[in-house]
């Protein structure tokens, strides 16, 4: 890409905040963008080559949505949870194994899109992020959903498309959590815990594709209370 394509872009940047630059082959990180830190708030650059997300991310105090869908980030650096302000991070289709400990410092945070990386079990020390609304997990390579589940603040956790045959009662404790997305994974019937119906906030709990028939949650103890909470809700949306 020109120089000069690039000048215009970072122009317009300036005066709107906004940095957009998708599927232009770009191999890394923009070190212009420099110049804007205190400009901008939101950097869209999905669709491209990024293998290294640089340290001066830290710099963007001012950002709020940060987007690198469809790259090739391995890792991320821990000052990334310099960006106080962030409430959108979408990293889905790149190859992240994990994330920095550091990322649950992101306290304004409220989407975390990680779908399509290469993570293996679900991150800790998101418990933290008090005003998270969405956590996509979905295909990665997650084989449990262990008890520190519970710490989450999420209104929903989306683990469609994993290898998860393990799914520990604790996440009926998660204190916003009402949607549970867990289609086309390695659950039995016998691996539901049944205070996700009986006890959860959870009003939608999806579980097809998974190694039961899903009208045979219908035996579990709690299924009446489940679909009161399901009902309710479907009638607040109708």
């Amino acid at each position: 890409m020109g120089n000069s394509a690039l000048k215009s872009h970072l122009e317009t940047s300036q005066k709107t905040g906004v940095f957009q630059l998708t599927a232009k082959g770009l191999q890394e990180f923009p070190e212009e963008l420099q110049r804007l830190t205190a400009n901008l708030r939101t950097v869209d650059l999905s669709g491209n080559k990024i293998e290294v997300l640089p340290p001066a991310i830290g710099n963007f105090l001012h950002m709020k949505s940060l987007t690198l869908n469809s790259n090739r980030l391995a890792a991320l650096p821990s000052e990334i949870s310099k960006l106080k302000k962030l409430e959108t991070l979408s990293l889905s289709g790149n190859r992240i194994v994990e994330l920095p400990s550091t990322l649950g410092q992101l306290k304004a945070l409220r989407t975390l899109n990680l779908s399509g990386n290469q993570i293996t079990e679900l991150p800790p020390g998101l418990g933290t992020l008090r005003h998270l609304d969405l956590l996509d997990l979905s295909r990665n390579q997650i084989r449990s959903v262990p008890a520190h589940v519970s710490e989450l603040q999420t209104i929903e956790i989306n683990l469609n498309q994993n290898q998860i045959s393990v799914l520990s009662d604790e996440v009926s404790k998660c204190p916003r959590l009402k949607v549970l997305r867990l289609e086309e994974n390695c659950l039995d019937l016998s691996s539901i815990p049944q205070s996700i119906l009986r006890d959860s906030q959870v009003s939608l709990f999806s579980v097809e594709g998974n190694l039961f028939e899903v009208k045979n949650l219908r035996d579990l103890e709690g299924y009446d209370k489940y679909m009161e909470r399901f009902t309710a809700t479907k009638k607040k949306f109708a």
